[in-house]
C-alpha cells in the first residue's frame, strides 16, 4: 500500500499540470500500462499499415481498440481532429482552443505533449461520450505521422 501511495504522488507530481488537477490522484500502473501499451500498438500499427487501414481498425467498437470507456483518438499538429470513434462528429473540427471546466486548454496540451516530448500523459476534465457532467480523465499520447503527416495518437481512461 505504502509503494502505491508513493507511486501516486510520484506520478502525480509529474503529471500535475494546474492547481485544480491536484486533488486528483493518479492512475493506478495497470491503468498507466494498458492504456501506454495500447496507444505504443496503435502508433506502430499507423506506421507500418497507414492512416486508412488503423482508423478502419480503430473504429470497431468492442475491439482490442475500442472497449468500454477506452478507445483511440487523433490529432494532426494544427489540432484538427483526425480520428474519435466514440464521437464521429468530432472527426474534423478543430477544438484547439477548447478548454475543460478548469479552463485548461487540453486539446492543446495533447498536441503540445507529442510535440515537445514525443510522448506523455495529459490529466484534464471532459464529458464521457452520451454523458453531461466531466470526469476526471487521463490521457496519454505519442507523436506519430499519418502518411507522413506529423500528429499525435492517444486513448486514455475516466477516474470515476
Amino acid at each position: 500500500m505504502l509503494k502505491y501511495l508513493w507511486f501516486c504522488f510520484s506520478l502525480a507530481g509529474i503529471l500535475i499540470v494546474s492547481p485544480a488537477t491536484a486533488q486528483q490522484c493518479a492512475p493506478s500502473p495497470k491503468d498507466v500500462n494498458r492504456i501506454q501499451t495500447l496507444v505504443e500498438r496503435a502508433a506502430a500499427l499507423v506506421e507500418s499499415k497507414g492512416k486508412a487501414a488503423a482508423f478502419a481498425e480503430f473504429g470497431k467498437r468492442d475491439s482490442e481498440w475500442w472497449y468500454g470507456d477506452t478507445y483511440l483518438f487523433a490529432y494532426d499538429m494544427q489540432g484538427n481532429v483526425l480520428l474519435n470513434p466514440a464521437v464521429p462528429s468530432r472527426v474534423g473540427t478543430n477544438p484547439h482552443d477548447e478548454r475543460d471546466r478548469n479552463g485548461k486548454a487540453f486539446h492543446h496540451e495533447l498536441i503540445e505533449m507529442g510535440r515537445v516530448n514525443g510522448s506523455g500523459w495529459v490529466d484534464y476534465l471532459i464529458a464521457r461520450p452520451g454523458k453531461a457532467s466531466p470526469s476526471p480523465k487521463w490521457s496519454y499520447v505519442k507523436a506519430v505521422k499519418f502518411d507522413g503527416v506529423p500528429g499525435v495518437i492517444g486513448a486514455g481512461f475516466y477516474l470515476d
